[in-house]
């Protein structure tokens, strides 16, 4: 097991040396990771990557994403849009939203992004009274046991065509627990179901492994 886990860490540091191009902005974002309240939680570089490709094909110029913490992948959604594009991230933890402010000054991508901080829910229902444009993307990487609310406030704040994403869903495998009693893999499974019961939806999971371990996400798409 744990050569399997250094394996896919040298494996994603290859794929990272050979394919992606993480700039000083990128490198001090992720580093400062430690700073927040959720030190080392951010996407891996070629997660970045896959969102801000994710987000291209998309066409997307709206995003929102559900966890900010240092703003490590708001970069990467924030230059995918494009220089009139806009980034909504929504974070907890004011200490968090400090981080990403610098970092995202330092990347020059603050003009495009805007941090709502509080509770993701409230500040997503805050967006639908208000009657916010739809999004053509979104990204949930926020608390677990919310997935299923935050998937109801995004079917709510995106259009037909509009891909959202679930990250960290398989939980070392934790997922197909049907009785776990943690309230992460709880939030994961709802949310999961309430996706198959969702005749306007088409979703797929995927596992991965690397330098993150052994977990995965939910890509879906409002088809109607």
């Amino acid at each position: 097991m744990y050569e399997s886990e250094a394996l896919w860490r040298d494996v994603d540091a290859y794929f990272v040396a050979t394919l992606i191009e993480e700039d000083d902005a990128l490198v001090e974002a992720r580093e400062s990771g430690r700073l927040t309240t959720m030190p080392r939680a951010e996407v891996a570089p070629n997660q970045g990557k896959l969102l801000a490709l994710l987000a291209q094909v998309a066409n997307a110029t709206r995003i929102l994403e559900f966890g900010t913490l240092a703003g490590y992948s708001t970069i990467w959604l924030a230059r995918a849009v494009g220089e009139h594009g806009l980034v909504t991230t929504l974070e907890l933890e004011e200490q968090n939203a400090a981080v990403a402010r610098a970092n995202l000054e330092r990347a020059g991508v603050s003009h495009r992004v805007e941090i709502i901080v509080g509770p993701a829910a409230e500040s997503a229902q805050r967006l639908i009274a208000a009657g916010a444009e739809a999004y053509d993307f979104v990204f949930i990487d926020a608390d677990k046991p919310s997935n299923p609310d935050y998937l109801r406030a995004a079917l709510q704040l995106s259009h037909l065509g509009s891909l959202i994403i679930i990250d960290n869903v398989v939980r070392n495998g934790a997922v197909v627990d049907a009785d776990s009693q943690d309230e992460r893999v709880r939030g994961v499974r709802a949310a999961l179901d309430d996706i198959a019961k969702d005749p306007r939806l088409e979703a797929t999971s995927l596992q991965t492994v690397g330098s993150k371990g052994w977990d995965g996400f939910t890509l879906i798409r409002r088809a109607s």
